[in-house]
Order: C-alpha cells, then structure tokens, then sequence
C-alpha cells in the first residue's frame, strides 16, 4: 500500500487527507479498459476469410460498417445455350474467360447497352459453364466498391480465378466507389493480383450521367474535336476496361425466337408454341419492350396457364 497523506487549510480549519495509490490506479486502469472495450467494438473487424469450398459465389455484404463475403448456396443456373441473340457478345465474354482460367492474358469486361437483353445473364452463364474449372465470382455492390482492395487481399494468394461482378453500374461523380474502381483498374501503385479480373454491367455507356452542357467544353483544334476536362473524367473510367461489348434491343424476329426457346423448356408443345406467337407480340405490347427478360417472362405465364412447368428458374 503506499499512502500519500496531505492537508488543506481553509483559513479557519485543516484537514487531513490519505490516499491509497495503488487502488486509484487500479480503479483508473479498469475504467481505461472498460472504455477501450466499447471502442473496439465501433471498429470494423478485418475481414474473414470465407469457407472457399462451400460455393463458387460469394457476396460481399456489409452489416454494421464490417464487410464479410458471404456464400451463395443457391445461385441462377442459367446456361449459356439459353441466352438466345447475343452470339457474338457470347463468343467474346467466353473467350475471354478461357483465357483467364488457363492463366493466359485477358481484359477487364464492360457490357453497356439495353436492359433486359442478356448482360447480368451472360455473367452467370459463364460462371456456371467455367466453375468446374475453378473459376469463382464475388458480386459486390457499387457503394461498397470502396472495399475492393480489401476483397483482393482476401483472393490474392488463392488458386482459383476469380470474377469481381458489379452488376447495373453507374456513378454520381461525388461517389466515392467511383475513384475506387478506376484505382483497382488502372491507377493504383499496387497492381491487381493475375487471379483476378472485374466483368461489370450498365445501362450507360461511360458509366455516368452525360449532360448537354458538357459539349460546350469541347474544344476545336487543328479541325478537330477534343473533348473537355468533364467528358475526358467520364471516359476515363469505362476506358480502363479492355474489352468493350455493346448489347442492342431485339427486333421481333429475335424476340419470338427467344420466346419460343422458353416456353418449350417450361414444357410447352411445339403446337402450344406457335399458338403463342401472338400472345407474346401483345405481351411486347403491354411492356413497352422486346427484350430477352420480357420473352422469358412471357414464357412463364403462358406455359403456367397452358402446361407444367419442365423448369422453374429464378
């Protein structure tokens, strides 16, 4: 014990004080702790490393400021036999693919264009064409972006090949997964791992907002046309990504043709089939679209009126 013994003196009366320093202490090192006890818990935990045999597809997920990957047990099966008038984005995106799994060169991936025409769906369909052959995908979300060189980390030392997925991306300027993922791409002093390449999907082609008013920047020399400080930015972005694929709206033809592929794999007759065809151009109709995604949702109304279903997808 080792008492400190003072007195104070108020003009008319002293008093005498002890105190027992070893028990202040201890009771100041309890409080310290306790305090420290409740900050760590306000911090976010590095990430843990996930179970890699339990599935070929993780999601990012953040909860609580502390993001985790998190198994897909259940993922689309969509085939790539089943996406119907995109051949040639097909024979692309696989190409590429295999080049990446067999541990040969291959590009980053941008599918831009239409909705409901096959770009999410392709994805999948390479994933489960390509798993077999150790390829994996992390879907990650465009505001967690951010954590991409967290998620690398995580892959880096791993055997497999891995696909980062940002499906439907698109970018204010003042978003922060935005300067993120022209790091990971092409900007960082720190290189992507080989096992590693990122196929996103968007309804935009540089994957922002374009507005009138920027064209007003352009600037003309020589005879040519060179676009401003704001239009370089946004190009910029969707530049860093080495191949480049355009999906269009379908015309009839292709939509009856992608029509008629569904609703014999929903168990539909050749006959209830052709009936179909005018059914489904009224479908296009009540939509406002002729699309991969229509036709499909086509298919699983008229063949659970007309006939069982040989195949219930999601």
């Amino acid at each position: 014990m080792i008492l400190i013994k003072f007195s104070i003196c108020d003009g008319s009366q002293a008093y005498s004080i002890e105190i027992d320093m070893i028990t202040e202490l201890a009771r100041l090192l309890a409080r310290a702790e306790a305090l420290l006890a409740r900050v760590e818990a306000l911090l976010p935990l590095p990430p843990q490393t996930p179970d890699w045999r339990s599935a070929f597809a993780f999601r990012w997920l953040k909860r609580g400021g502390r993001g985790h990957l998190h198994a897909v047990i259940r993922p689309h099966r969509i085939r790539l036999k089943d996406l119907c008038g995109i051949d040639e984005q097909k024979l692309r995106v696989e190409q590429n693919t295999r080049q990446f799994i067999a541990g040969r060169s291959a590009n980053n991936v941008l599918l831009t264009g239409a909705r409901g025409t096959g770009k999410s769906s392709l994805v999948k369909g390479i994933l489960n064409q390509y798993a077999s052959k150790g390829l994996r995908l992390i879907e990650v979300d465009k505001h967690d972006l951010v954590d991409l060189m967290e998620i690398v980390e995580l892959i880096a030392d791993r055997p497999e090949r891995f696909i980062i997925f940002c499906d439907d991306l698109s970018f204010e300027a003042s978003e922060p997964g935005y300067k993120a993922l022209k790091s990971v791409l092409d900007g960082s002093i720190a290189g992507m791992p080989e096992n590693l390449l990122l196929y996103a999907t968007s309804n935009r082609r540089h994957l922002m907002p374009e507005y009138m008013d920027e064209n007003l920047e352009a600037k003309h020399k020589d005879g040519e046309i060179h676009p401003g400080e704001t239009v370089e930015e946004k190009i910029s972005l969707s530049e860093r990504f080495g191949l480049w694929l355009s999906f269009y709206p379908f015309d009839q033809d292709h939509y009856l043709a992608i029509c008629e592929h569904w609703l014999r794999e929903f168990g539909v007759t050749a006959r209830q089939a052709e009936m179909a065809r005018g059914e489904a151009l009224q479908w296009t109709i009540l939509r406002g679209s002729r699309s991969g995604r229509v036709a499909w949702q086509f298919a699983r109304d008229f063949a659970g009126r007309h006939a069982g279903n040989k195949r219930n997808q999601s």
